[in-house]
């Protein structure tokens, strides 16, 4: 599998690069990386400032996306024209650019998650069953804590486990980030998510989800010990795509395979 890697100097580009690195696999490896700091680390496979450097000779079986936002429509355009399948792992996607990632994904496989965890795509399953057994009963928040460096607020994963837990309960729930204030309209309502960012320190990313009823409450957490369980699933979704036709997919098909 020839991998290239869109971002490939971020924090997880480098997960990736020395997993690549240290694996076993000798028929996996990085054939060229993109990144807007192309000097910024020494490696082993050549790095680009844009996709439009991409020689047209070298071809990649997959790229694999942990970059910005705002490179993602760049993106879309160089595996549209070089039919290179996509795995999209960066957070913070509008609702323009889903838009776009499902055009894409009409001429190319393309896999798109917040999360590349196995774990968090049991959890979005877990909390879909607590929420129908609990229902109306009980509360649900959501607490989320990631590392001050982190863009986006609240996480791509904790917007996953909302809709999860909203599609369960037939779409009836509204979302409210944060709570501040002293009267009426500050108090809970019915049919609310409550969602909650917290940033701080060198946290990789937990999520906390909690369904508060009356004297009785259920939580379920998912605690990332270490990034290279996004590395890993990212990997894992790269090789699903290789010999998969033009759809848009995400990690739960992922899971899927592997129960088949």
């Amino acid at each position: 599998m020839k991998i290239l890697l869109h971002g490939c100097n971020g924090r997880m580009g480098r997960v990736i690069t020395r997993l690549v690195d240290q694996s076993d696999d000798a028929q996996t490896e990085i054939v060229c990386g993109v990144d807007l700091n192309p000097d910024r680390f020494q490696n082993t496979y050549p790095v680009f400032s844009s996709l439009s450097e991409v020689p047209s000779d070298l071809r990649p079986d997959v790229a694999i996306d942990f970059s910005h936002p705002g490179s993602v429509d760049a993106l879309l355009d160089f595996g549209v024209r070089r039919q290179t399948p996509l795995v999209i792992c960066t957070s913070g996607i509008s609702g323009e650019q889903r838009q776009k990632i499902s055009d894409a994904a009409q001429e190319i496989p393309v896999l798109m998650s917040a999360n590349m965890s196995l774990g968090i795509n049991l959890v979005l399953a877990l909390v879909a069953q607590a929420a129908q057994v609990l229902g109306d009963a009980f509360d649900i928040e959501i607490v989320e804590k990631h590392h001050n460096q982190k863009i986006d607020a609240p996480s791509g994963t904790a917007i996953m486990i909302a809709n999860a837990i909203n599609e369960a309960l037939d779409n009836k729930m509204g979302y409210i980030y944060g709570r501040y204030g002293e009267d009426e309209s500050s108090k809970r309502q019915a049919n609310q998510i409550g969602i909650h960012a917290v940033r701080g320190g060198s946290i990789v990313g937990e999520h906390d989800t909690i369904f508060a009823g009356q004297g009785e409450i259920v939580e379920i957490r998912h605690t990332a010990l270490s990034r290279d369980i996004f590395g890993y699933g990212a990997l894992e979704a790269a090789r699903f795509l290789l010999d998969k036709p033009a759809k848009l997919y995400s990690m739960k098909d992922v899971v899927d395979s592997k129960n088949s």
